[in-house]
């Protein structure tokens, strides 16, 4: 691998990358149900209500996040609308910065080589590359913590007294984006991975008093800024839902999210592979030339410790819970190839194994969803659990599988035989050829399946949704929760006061009322509303009609 490539060329190369492989491909697919279409309605109510200090969802206050990410997808539709791509746009920037801090940061500590190794990690990594793409909170939560933490490993090894006060008062900053972004979960994490650092450096770091008030207060002045205006503005009770919303995530699971003890150490293994098959290795006590490297690595180890143990016992089991955990695993991963590529470190032998084993997971899983999607008789036969109503549906509808759709699979088996053995040959050109080749693969994903699972899953109801939004006429979902009718509805203040089941037998001004439901629940709300009309079945939905009674 070249070690001589100007810093200023590499910046360009990811923002290359960005360009490319991020942004074009932003809008693409309606926004999902239900944290992508959350984010974006709050964000679309806003622009429409003209209050950028509250939070709504049918413009009732919404406790569940800070305003951050929501005041950036606001700025992004201001300059492109109101959409997929400008609810997404924010996210594929934030990729762009990510690889280019990570960088930086490598280089800081290890050199250029390593600074691109670990940009090359994350870039490659598969969840990573899909979350880039999303109009989700976590790729700002999550840099802004990192950012947080960087600057204050650069605080805890630095000299200079003044540089020092700048470093601390940043790392306070991001922190405190943080917690404008998610919420404080934002400082738990930071205070307990700092106490297993302090416990580890026993007690011996370089800090006077005056770091510490500089650090809290900045951190107040940033993080608490919303709220302290939310309750300035007599939104208290806003605040206090917000707090029990967020002790809450420990104790309840929170919209059936549950999953076993070990939900997150498999999906780390899987969604940040490669690199977390070689992180493996990285288990050992070579030591630093360098102090601040030393530190460095000395937190990555604890932050990947801290996130795997708190977002294990918290009821809630969400993928992205844990992505902030994709930070200190790209970085060993690097640091494990970097000191590979100097022979001062193995790749073992069941890492190859291992290596194999899960991309050939993947290929199977590749191979076998296009065919059940084009031959789905095979399967609902001898799995009774695929007869259910909606299942039924969604497994019949037409998306337009085909046999390109096995391409991805096809990629990475090739990328798999080619790279492995060149890897155990200590060739540099097979592990590159394995991350372009998980990188390709992920993107065949996004371009080839993402599209069509969209479409199976709830194109028909955002179609049915859109048909009729911007006229006098309401949309809702009923039997299931589902928030695409705010959205897609372009739902206006007063559209729905109160609750929708409670709405829907109200005068409505002589309008009709268009409702969604699922085909598994439609029996049971139809029996509810017997006025109802069913207008269509499509693709595991039942939509129907449901008109005033007349005077």
């Amino acid at each position: 691998m070249k070690r001589n490539l100007h810093p200023m060329l590499v910046i360009l190369l990811i923002i290359l990358y960005g360009i490319i492989f991020l942004v074009p491909f932003s809008g693409a697919v309606h926004l999902f149900d239900w944290d992508e279409i959350i984010f974006a309605e709050s964000a679309r109510e806003m622009i429409i209500s003209g209050d950028y200090m509250t939070v709504t969802i049918n413009y009732e206050p919404f406790w569940e996040k800070p305003p951050l990410f929501i005041w950036l997808q606001v700025i992004s539709m201001k300059l492109f609308g109101i959409n997929e791509f400008a609810a997404r746009f924010p996210n594929a920037i934030c990729g762009i910065l990510t690889l280019i801090i990570l960088f930086l940061a490598g280089r800081k500590v290890h050199g250029n080589r390593f600074g691109m190794l670990w940009s090359l990690a994350y870039a490659t990594a598969i969840l990573p590359f899909f979350y880039f793409q999303t109009g989700i909170i976590d790729p700002w939560f999550n840099l802004f913590i990192f950012l947080g933490i960087l600057f204050f490993i650069f605080f805890l090894e630095g000299m200079h007294s003044v540089k020092r006060y700048l470093q601390v008062s940043l790392s306070a900053f991001f922190l405190g984006l943080a917690v404008l972004t998610k919420g404080p979960v934002a400082v738990l994490i930071f205070v307990l991975a700092f106490t297993v650092f302090l416990i580890l450096r026993r007690g011996k770091i370089s800090v006077v008093p005056m770091h510490v008030v500089v650090f809290s207060l900045v951190l107040l002045l940033t993080g608490g800024s919303w709220f302290m205006v939310a309750i300035m503005n007599g939104n208290m009770d806003v605040v206090r839902s917000f707090i029990d919303y967020q002790a809450g995530l420990f104790s309840e699971d929170f919209a059936g999210h549950g999953g076993f003890p070990g939900f997150h150490f498999v999906i780390l293994l899987f969604g940040a592979f490669p690199a977390s098959v070689f992180m493996l290795s990285g288990i050992t006590k070579k030591k630093e030339d360098v102090r601040k490297a030393h530190t460095l690595r000395m937190w990555m180890y604890i932050l990947l410790a801290v996130v795997l143990i708190v977002f294990s016992l918290v009821q809630t089991k969400l993928v992205h819970y844990s992505s902030l955990a994709w930070f200190p695993i790209t970085f060993i991963s690097a640091w494990v190839i970097h000191h590979w590529l100097d022979r001062k470190l193995e790749i073992k032998r069941w890492q190859l194994a291992l290596l194999g084993g899960i991309g050939t997971v993947y290929v199977l899983l590749t191979v076998l969803v296009p065919t059940v999607m084009l031959y789905p008789e095979l399967f609902t036969d001898r799995f009774p659990e695929l007869t259910d109503p909606y299942v039924y549906g969604v497994l019949h509808a037409e998306a337009g599988w085909g046999a390109a759709d096995y391409l991805p699979a096809l990629l990475l088996a090739g990328g798999l035989i080619y790279a492995l053995p060149r890897i155990r040959k200590r060739e540099f050109k097979g592990l590159f050829a394995l991350h372009i080749v998980t990188f390709l693969f992920t993107f065949s994903l996004m371009l080839l399946y993402v599209p069509k699972v969209e479409k199976m899953i709830q194109g028909p109801a955002i179609a049915f949704i859109e048909e009729h939004a911007g006229t006098d006429n309401r949309v809702v979902a009923l039997g299931f929760k589902s928030f695409a009718p705010y959205f897609y509805g372009e739902w206006m203040p007063g559209y729905m006061p109160g609750d929708k089941e409670d709405w829907i037998s109200r005068d409505r001004d002589g309008h009709p009322l268009y409702v969604v439901m699922k085909a598994d629940k439609s029996q049971r709300v139809m029996q509810k509303y017997p006025r109802l009309m069913i207008l269509e079945e499509k693709g595991g939905f039942v939509f129907a009609i449901l008109m005033p009674e007349p005077d």
